[in-house]
């Protein structure tokens, strides 16, 4: 039986998205790997214990993602939950997405369409055996659907209470100024972006994303915030240099190795580990209310959620940053 750390509350910090009164926690963890049919469970459960007791409160989750069929991950998450976490439902903010493939024929294809979106989350929420997700996300932009069926089918869902707020996923700032719009038409909960960033991938800032969701009261939860484990440490002297999947092992070239290596420098000044150092640096900007965290152990979340304990830096840390990245 297992009982909640009581102190789960104590260390970390809770973020309001944008200008909504959802909180979420600095640190968040995702389900992308390493929750597939083809993992082990037992290590699933450790993981999902040690970030409910870290106050990891938010797991985030889509329809595609598992081994070797799309769904697993929810699949397991709904074991995880009927066995330890049931009880706790209301303290936990689950999201889920829909958008790319998930199954066969023209309905279950790469899109945004009505017909997909709606029947893709009653599907998801009978995997995870919930009658609502916190938050919903279209995954990923779909140049042929019209923003107005994506916004109108996201505007349903949470009118019929199958998702309390919904968000998008994979847009840019030019997408994301088009369904904005029409949200706010719809007077839709909408509250979430959910785009790639870290110190290797900055496109946000050069797109304007990252300044307009706080000029419009939105927030960013960022995905792949270690660049896919560059940012980690593990081709550091001493790390595994490995990932657990084939398509992830792919090393640094010289030149971001060097990064990595004064990086690193930086981390250790700071008292930190160079993945909480990229964790930490992604969350000094207002703009970002959660990073989602991949992990395939239990320490590895307890190491990465206390990166939301230094958040902040000096300007020198700053500067020192940039010249390395630059």
């Amino acid at each position: 039986m297992y009982t909640p750390n009581a102190a789960r509350y104590q260390d970390m910090p809770y973020r309001r998205v944008g200008r909504s009164g959802l909180l979420l926690p600095a640190v968040s963890l995702g389900f992308w790997q390493n929750f597939s049919h083809s993992d082990s469970f037992a290590n699933m459960q450790q993981m999902c214990r040690a970030a409910f007791d870290a106050g990891v409160v938010h797991f985030d989750l889509a329809n595609n993602y598992g081994h070797p069929h799309r769904g697993a991950a929810e699949e397991n998450l709904g074991r995880i939950l009927a066995t330890d976490l049931r009880g706790y439902r209301d303290e936990l903010c689950i999201s889920s997405k829909a958008g790319y493939d998930m199954w066969e024929g023209p309905y279950g294809r790469k899109h945004g369409a009505r017909k997909y979106l709606i029947s893709s989350l009653d599907a998801s929420l009978g995997r995870m055996g919930l009658d609502y997700v916190d938050v919903f996300y279209h995954h990923v932009y779909d140049p042929t659907t019209p923003a107005e069926e994506v916004a109108l089918a996201l505007d349903h869902i949470t009118r019929v209470g199958k998702a309390i707020y919904v968000g998008i996923s994979n847009y840019n700032k030019k997408q994301t100024e088009e369904i904005l719009s029409i949200f706010r038409e719809l007077k839709t909960p909408f509250v979430l972006n959910q785009p790639s960033y870290s110190m290797l991938n900055r496109w946000i800032e050069t797109d304007g994303l990252r300044e307009y969701a706080k000029e419009q009261g939105f927030g960013l939860a960022v995905f792949s915030p270690l660049a896919q484990g560059m940012l980690t440490g593990k081709f550091l002297p001493g790390g595994s240099g490995t990932a657990n999947r084939e398509w992830m092992r792919r090393r640094p070239d010289d030149s971001t190795m060097a990064k990595l290596t004064a990086l690193a420098e930086v981390a250790a000044d700071r008292g930190q580990t160079l993945s909480q150092l990229a964790l930490s640096w992604a969350l000094r900007d207002e703009a970002v209310a959660t990073v989602l965290i991949g992990a395939s152990s239990p320490a590895h979340i307890i190491e990465n959620a206390r990166a939301a304990d230094k958040c902040s830096f000096a300007d020198e840390e700053l500067a020192r940053i940039e010249q390395i990245l630059a």
